[in-house]
């Protein structure tokens, strides 16, 4: 009979858990990653169900941008004269980070500029309210920003970091360079060596974060990112309709009578890219590198605008 009642109470307390994906969070947190179950309530229970952030992710863009009206946003005097700020007050790190990454200053700055305008629009929601909310009552995403919760609260723990404190973005990216809890876990870098990975504060470790996020995703050291395509056709569609991954050979486009930079060698892998401005549209080549830039934010319009401003910057320091 008692045997009976033990494993009644195991079963209520399995359907409690199930009832409640909060508390199932919890023993998960407890049982893999040692976690004290006690301590993790208390900090789930300073969290906030925000409804706003709700409304953010599910509002729909009030429109399409195009490449023009994409490109008037980030290529401004201002971002461009406050990149060339940032660089020359981090110029030895960043020049630290190009020998060691291979990433040039250029499109490690456009980085943090397109994201956070140098650390000035960094995000003002609590991550821990974002993570939470979306963890728990967002459904659609609830598996993706359940896993971010996880890995935002062991970074925590690994930084010495209250988990109520740092601020980003409504979805939970954070600092300079807009890293994911999963990213930063798997990227972030101590670049100053003083013992923490602090992508809030610390320029140094920000800037060798983002060029660590694109030496593993692939960056080539030495090669450029794109150059421009002219002579296309309708007969060319397949080569737009491959996507962003580098599926042809600068040759195999210059075979199919595509004209571009006579520099560049035909084994250059590439995708053609196609960018809709008031004017008509533009092609380029997007060459890895161009994809590598992608990895951070699956669009065209983004990788172009990081290029670009960095292209911006790098004349401006020049002058």
């Amino acid at each position: 009979m008692r045997i009976l009642s033990l494993l009644l109470l195991f079963s209520l307390s399995l359907a409690a858990q199930a009832a409640d994906p909060v508390e199932a969070f919890i023993q998960r947190m407890s049982k893999t990653h040692g976690f004290d179950a006690t301590e993790l309530r208390k900090v789930l229970g300073q969290a906030q169900k925000r409804q706003d952030i709700i409304d953010r992710m599910n509002r729909p863009a009030e429109r399409t941008l195009n490449w023009g009206q994409y490109r008037r946003i980030f290529l401004k005097e201002k971002r461009i004269a406050q990149g060339a700020e940032f660089w020359k007050r981090n110029q030895a790190a960043l020049e630290r980070a190009e020998q060691t990454y291979g990433v040039p200053p250029q499109y490690i700055v456009a980085i943090i500029g397109v994201e956070t305008f140098y650390g000035r629009i960094a995000g003002k929601d609590r991550v821990l309210d974002a993570l939470y909310t979306l963890a728990f009552h967002y459904p659609k995403r609830s598996r993706f920003f359940t896993g971010e919760l996880e890995k935002y609260l062991i970074l925590a723990r690994e930084e010495g970091l209250d988990p109520t404190k740092p601020k980003g973005s409504y979805a939970g990216a954070m600092g300079l360079g807009q890293f994911m809890p999963s990213s930063y876990l798997a990227y972030a870098v101590d670049f100053d060596g003083d013992g923490k990975r602090d992508i809030w504060n610390n320029e140094t470790d920000a800037i060798g974060s983002v060029a660590n996020y694109f030496a593993r995703h692939g960056w080539k050291a030495g090669l450029p990112v794109t150059t421009p395509v002219s002579g296309v056709k309708k007969i060319h569609q397949k080569y737009l309709d491959a996507g962003l991954k580098p599926r042809f050979t600068l040759g195999q486009l210059r075979q199919a009578g595509l004209s571009l930079d006579p520099a560049l060698g035909d084994d250059l892998a590439t995708a053609l890219v196609k960018l809709v401005t008031e004017k008509g549209p533009e092609y380029w080549a997007g060459l890895d590198n161009f994809y590598v830039i992608t990895r951070y934010n699956h669009s065209e319009l983004y990788a172009m605008a990081v290029y670009q401003l960095g292209e911006r910057i790098r004349e401006a320091r020049k002058q």
